[in-house]
């Protein structure tokens, strides 16, 4: 049976290369973003079995839409909920409430709003649910409060998915990357790609491709098994002390 993954956040990164290891695996490829130019070069590159829909997950009514695709590409057998943003690692009171409340729109309303759409589909064909946390949603750092809180309440959002699903044979994973190398970083550090270098230098970070490979064992696991959490780091990198500040 042909089978069709809907990936948001498709114009980079995570969701770039996913798009590229599903389709080399055979399946039919529904990429969103807000780029409608990269996701029409990405179907001169993958051809007719890549849908580029340009759609901004901060708007609910578009979002929604994408439920109401026609066969074949309604036939959705798995939602890899990718798309996501951060916002600088500011402290939170320097960090502006718009730059927040776009991160916060993205992260959870459109992803929340997406999945409930799609329930029916999933439901229907037996599918899955992958999305993208990250170890920020459980290891606090400086800066970090929105973006880590969104990326909690996507484990957490993910886990109790799974509960509410029970008996319909959905499967639900919370994928949780650490330090890995892509666009996002850039975006993070607002556009400053000597700064986002930095970051990684003298290290060996993941990739994209890590952790599309990652998606695809996922996706291709036998159907009654269900990876619950996913938790990856490279190996350069590690858990920190806690930090004591003194004369206070």
């Amino acid at each position: 049976m042909d089978k069709t993954i809907l990936i948001t956040g498709a114009t980079a990164g995570f969701g770039e290369a996913a798009a590229r290891k599903f389709i080399h695996g055979g399946w039919k490829v529904i990429g969103t973003g807000r780029r409608g130019d990269r996701l029409r070069k990405l179907q001169d590159e993958l051809g007719d079995v890549f849908l580029p829909l340009e759609v901004d997950m901060r708007d609910r009514q578009a979002v929604e839409g994408l439920a109401s695709l026609s066969s074949p590409w309604g036939d959705i057998d798995l939602l890899l909920n990718n798309a996501g943003l951060a916002p600088p690692t500011d402290p939170l009171p320097d960090t502006d409430w718009e730059r927040l409340e776009e991160v916060i729109d993205t992260n959870v309303t459109g992803l929340v709003a997406l999945t409930r759409a799609l329930l029916p589909k999933l439901i229907d064909r037996k599918g899955q649910i992958i999305n993208l946390s990250s170890v920020a949603a459980t290891y606090p750092y400086k800066g970090g409060a929105v973006y880590a809180g969104t990326k909690a309440f996507v484990r957490q959002f993910s886990l109790d998915l799974r509960s509410d699903l029970a008996g319909t044979g959905v499967r639900v994973t919370s994928v949780e990357p650490g330090m890995a190398k892509t666009e996002f970083t850039v975006v993070r550090t607002g556009g400053d790609r000597q700064a986002s270098d930095k970051l990684y230098g003298g290290m060996n970070p993941m990739t994209a491709q890590d952790l599309a490979d990652l998606f695809w064992w996922i996706a291709t696991l036998p159907p009654h098994l269900n990876i619950n959490v996913v938790e990856l780091m490279p190996v350069s990198q590690s858990f920190a002390g806690f930090t004591v500040t003194r004369g206070h």
